[in-house]
């Protein structure tokens, strides 16, 4: 039996947020390690987390979990290394911006508070990964099977 990811044929928004919790300065918040999962296969989790979040109601998370497209709704953020993949099979997927694309993986960072300011995101057309939650980045939501 096979399995993979399917990613959804356009983008789900031209630039948002990564979560509508925490952007006001000095009510910044982590989401914790319940969200820092990078490695393929940990996208769905670190969004159910992200939506989780008490007052949640907008951002790339949200817009994927509450996405019904194609007779599914069972989308998600990807995680860092799923949108990396993304990347990589670009060619054969299709339709990205030479933009920067949101990953559902907050940055564990080097001091316990990182997680409260950044989370990844890619460059399609470069590569580089970076990160900061208050960037209004281009999002594509993906499922797996």
């Amino acid at each position: 039996m096979q399995h993979g990811l399917i990613a959804a044929v356009a983008d789900q928004s031209t630039g948002i947020v990564w979560s509508n919790v925490g952007l006001v300065p000095g009510t910044e918040t982590a989401v914790g390690a319940a969200a820092q999962g990078t490695a393929i296969g940990t996208g769905r989790a670190n969004t159910t987390a992200i939506v989780g979040q008490a007052g949640c109601t907008s951002g790339a998370a949200y817009l994927c979990d509450n996405l019904a497209e194609g007779g599914y709704s069972d989308w998600y953020l990807p995680s860092r290394d799923e949108l990396y993949s993304m990347l990589l099979n670009g060619g054969v997927i299709g339709g990205f911006a030479s933009e920067w694309y949101w990953s559902s993986s907050e940055w564990a960072g080097f001091d316990p508070g990182d997680g409260a300011y950044f989370a990844w995101a890619t460059q399609f057309g470069g590569g580089t990964q970076n990160r900061g939650k208050y960037n209004t980045f281009k999002l594509r939501a993906v499922r797996s099977f």
